[in-house]
């Protein structure tokens, strides 16, 4: 899963009936710490109604024939649109090997 935002829709005029309805937007993968650009875009299959600009999630592989709307169809991806973030910044230093608090570096 990875966040996403929406750039653009596709259209196709010749695809697999089970297709046809189906919403596809082209979305381009962002990082949840910076929002910046991260990867190449990538059509995804609109499965709440998202619209253009908006901050989506989007799942890949068989995770995304997993909707009621995508179940068993030949899709890759398929996105929902993302109401909150919420990320706490931390140093990598202040964190132990397990991932544990360092007491000595953390204040």
């Amino acid at each position: 899963m990875y966040a996403a935002k929406i750039i653009g829709t596709a259209v196709c005029t010749v695809k697999d009936a089970k297709m046809t309805g189906l919403k596809l937007l082209v979305v381009q993968p962002i990082s949840l710490l910076t929002l910046e650009n991260e990867g190449k875009p990538v059509v995804a299959v609109d499965v709440v109604g998202a619209g253009e600009d908006e901050v989506v999630l989007v799942v890949a592989g068989s995770s995304a024939r997993q909707t009621d709307l995508t179940q068993n169809l030949p899709v890759d991806a398929a996105s929902s649109t993302l109401s909150t973030l919420k990320v706490r910044k931390y140093s990598k230093r202040s964190r132990t090997r397990e991932g544990t608090p360092d007491p000595g570096k953390v204040r």
